[in-house]
């Protein structure tokens, strides 16, 4: 059989008189032209380039056409233009912009050296693949996977970049702390059937501060959710305090953090802690008669009513001494509905009302985070059989999440999409259609003519050129 070599004819419904035909023949056009704009950002913060260097490379460098670096940068570039997939990535490959994203030299293509490569300047999936199916333990004996990754180095980023996107010490800083259900749908190792989600799962722990992504660890689901956030807290809160010694730091979480271990250690290293507290019959006693007169006083107006309450507890058994608990008596339409926070910051510092309202409740901030970097990121794209290639997958996310978060941040401020999600930004910003021609001296993007949010591109690239590049 003849290979067909003509395009083949879309054939859709008539414009009056008119065929309208189409054709995959536009030549170098891409989709995604508003990744510039990210390229412009990590020019200028550099953290692809920091997370390279948390790689160590044994292949032989004389026989190579991808860096680590170009390869990274593929990886997380395709995550925050939408690509999920390293299947994606066999198309992907031969688009010239984002070989230009990625640094390649020759955008085209035309200088791979095998025939097959020709015109596809970066990696098809299975080199990608071997990213994250390394061993830890290869050397340059390894057969074919021998880029390793070093996830101690990772985690240390995290923290890096959240320490110089300041430009002076602040005098307080929050850390939220949680854990979310990552969906698993094979044989996964780490599987299993978590009660409360009702699916096999992961159980993975986030810790931010404001946007900023501290930590991502990837855990299985059969352990208490709150396992692990000690030894997190260990290698953040000293790394933040040797570049800010002063700064006041709480912890922030919900009641599956409201654990002994982790009130002692906060305790013992002079970090304060805001944890929700789960209630029970002992501290309903403690608030009966407020109980009582916030149902009289929704009775009365017809409104939801709370009266806030300060006083020390002390469990029975678990706890080693007494703590200071905020509760709030609160009467709803449904009826009682009674909530509790144990915190070890004074009263001087953060009376009841406002230390539950503005403090407390604000800790809800952190979940719209992590439903980004889960939904709009693809960090639950778990589906390796090993839990380590799943956690360096999930490292990928972390970094295309804080190059986002990042470019929000920096490039959006003054415009109105300075607090859009991840997904509007990608949709309204990087989706842009684009012709490229590549020449000797000049790669030529001609975008879309009839691209709505010109005037806001054009903004936002005139932030971009006010932070400076490192020298």
């Amino acid at each position: 059989m003849k290979t067909e070599c003509k395009p083949k004819r879309i054939e859709f419904q008539e414009l009056g008189k008119r065929e309208v035909v189409g054709k995959f023949n536009g030549g170098m056009i891409t989709s995604d032209a508003g990744g510039l704009l990210l390229r412009e950002t990590e020019k200028r913060i550099g953290i692809i380039k920091g997370f390279s260097q948390c790689f160590t490379d044994f292949r032989n460098q004389g026989h190579i056409e991808h860096t680590v670096s170009e390869l990274l940068s593929q990886r997380v570039y395709g995550l925050a233009l939408g690509y999920e997939d390293l299947n994606d990535h066999d198309m992907l490959r031969n688009d010239p912009l984002l070989a230009v994203l990625c640094e390649k030299q020759e955008p085209t293509g035309i200088d791979r050296k095998c025939n097959r490569d020709k015109g596809k300047a970066l990696a098809g999936k299975s080199t990608l693949n071997r990213l994250e199916l390394t061993s830890p333990d290869a050397d340059e004996k390894s057969r074919y996977k021998k880029i390793v990754v070093h996830p101690e180095k990772v985690d240390h980023l995290f923290v890096d970049i959240f320490l110089k996107s300041h430009n002076k010490e602040p005098e307080q800083i929050i850390l939220d702390v949680d854990a979310t259900d990552d969906p698993l749908h094979g044989n996964q190792e780490g599987r299993f059937f978590h009660g409360y989600y009702k699916e096999y799962c992961y159980l993975p722990l986030y810790i931010f501060c404001q946007d900023h992504l501290l930590c991502a660890r990837l855990r299985p689901s059969d352990i208490d959710g709150a396992k692990g956030t000690v030894e997190e807290l260990k290698r953040i809160v000293p790394q933040i305090r040797k570049s800010w010694p002063n700064v006041k730091i709480i912890l922030r979480g919900d009641s599956g953090f409201c654990r002994e271990d982790i009130m002692v250690w906060c305790e013992e290293n002079k970090v304060y802690f805001v944890l929700g507290l789960a209630k029970n019959e002992r501290l309903k006693k403690k608030i009966k008669e407020d109980l009582v007169y916030a149902k009289l006083m929704y009775t009365t107006s017809g409104r939801a009513s709370r009266i806030y309450d300060d006083f020390f507890y002390k469990t029975r058994r678990s706890w080693n001494r007494s703590r200071r608990v905020i509760s709030k008596a609160e009467h709803l339409q449904k009826g009682s509905n009674p909530r509790y926070v144990v915190t070890s910051l004074s009263y001087e510092e953060a009376d009841a009302a406002f230390l539950y309202e503005n403090i407390y409740c604000a800790r809800g901030e952190m979940e719209n985070r992590i439903k980004e970097q889960q939904l709009y990121l693809f960090a639950d794209r778990t589906s390796t059989s090993k839990i380590r290639s799943n956690q360096i997958r999930l490292y990928f996310s972390s970094i295309a999440y804080l190059l986002v978060s990042s470019f929000r941040r920096l490039a959006l401020k003054g415009t109105q999409m300075s607090k859009a999600q991840c997904h509007t930004i990608r949709l309204k910003l990087f989706k842009i259609g684009a012709q490229i021609t590549v020449t000797v001296r000049k790669v030529w993007v001609s975008l879309a003519e009839g691209y709505p949010y010109r005037e806001i591109f054009l903004k936002i690239y005139k932030n971009l050129l006010k932070l400076p590049l490192p020298v």
